[in-house]
């Protein structure tokens, strides 16, 4: 390698550091703006004094930690989950539109959440408050089981993956149908609301449970970093490294199920995070996972905390689905992203 590839290769790993570091402190940003944004009008300097335990009133402190913080930390947390899913699942599918919702994940936990909401089937034994979350879950677990199931008989191909999970999806969405046809009007409307997406429920119990799985499963998909980028290059050339493609899908499909799962069983079915946040890092950043791994658990995190401020704040006085906002505002500026890309 000649001393001016290796001077571009080094320069080109600064430039990378320098975007990730500026996707955090903009996440960071976000989360401040989404913790000041809402009816009750709280200035920046109050809420910080609030979080660092500094002299506040005391309506003031449960506003900030027990009604905004647990929001915002949602948002965050489900912005990176769900960034991440659709990350490694465009990698290790080789299909760019691939996200939680193209394997019928999310369309699954859905289902499970109706279930519960509508005919009140539910876990034995699991508290009330917990029923369609944990349906939602369950749900898309088992939504998962079923296309490794399907794939390994089949041969467990990207393309036999794709076109059973765009099946379960169908599926899943036909009997969704269903029970909202045969809800009563109080069960339908907390089941439209609840696809639609919200983070009006979040709290610190659900802000645990999704950063815990995160933590457990961001060291695994960082170690498989090196694969995922050889897998890039091709099956045939990633097998060449020594890759073990097979396993190696099998095992982030795993991880993609238990974030995507974790994600829309605490908020609903959230749309264009997975599927636009990590394309925006891959445009910042390029293919090496080392770095796009991180750069889209970051911008996901920013697109979901900015999508929950302004669901505060586009129409005064009303607190939108969250999942309306990210395809209504994103999509637009996910169009425009592309083009701008295809002009370069």
């Amino acid at each position: 390698m000649s001393d001016a590839t290796l001077q571009l290769y080094h320069r080109q790993g600064r430039r990378n550091a320098l975007l990730v570091g500026v996707l955090g402190l903009a996440a960071l940003a976000a989360l401040l703006l989404d913790l000041v944004t809402g009816p009750a009008g709280l200035p920046l300097a109050e809420t910080l004094r609030a979080l660092t335990g500094g002299e506040v009133a005391r309506g003031t402190r449960v506003i900030v930690w027990d009604v905004r913080l647990p929001v915002a930390c949602m948002a965050l947390l489900v912005g990176a989950a769900l960034a991440l899913a659709g990350a490694e699942m465009q990698t290790v599918l080789e299909n760019p539109l691939a996200e939680p919702f193209t394997l019928g994940v999310s369309s699954s936990a859905a289902l499970g959440a109706a279930v519960a909401i509508v005919l009140g089937l539910t876990l034995p034994g699991l508290p009330a408050v917990w029923s369609v979350s944990g349906n939602a879950f369950l749900f898309a677990l088992g939504a998962l089981a079923l296309l490794q199931l399907l794939g390994r008989i089949r041969g467990g191909g990207p393309e036999v993956l794709i076109l059973f999970g765009v099946a379960l999806n169908f599926t899943a969405a036909a009997l969704l149908s269903l029970l909202q046809f045969v809800a009563s009007a109080d069960a339908l409307q907390q089941l439209v609301f609840w696809t639609m997406g919200s983070l009006a429920s979040a709290q610190w119990p659900g802000v645990v449970m999704i950063g815990v799985v995160l933590a457990l499963a961001v060291p695994f998909s960082f170690r498989a970093a090196w694969k995922l980028t050889a897998l890039r290059l091709g099956e045939d050339q990633a097998k060449s490294f020594g890759v073990d493609v097979a396993g190696l899908r099998r095992w982030t499909l795993l991880r993609v199920s238990l974030l995507a799962a974790s994600a829309v069983s605490m908020v609903g079915v959230i749309g264009f995070v997975g599927l636009a946040g990590p394309h925006i890092a891959r445009m910042l950043v390029g293919e090496n996972h080392r770095v796009f791994l991180p750069a889209s658990i970051l911008t996901g995190a920013l697109v979901m905390s900015l999508a929950s401020t302004l669901s505060k704040t586009l129409v005064p006085g009303v607190l939108l689905p969250v999942g309306l906002v990210t395809s209504l505002i994103g999509l637009p500026i996910f169009f425009a992203l592309i083009l701008r890309g295809r002009r370069r």
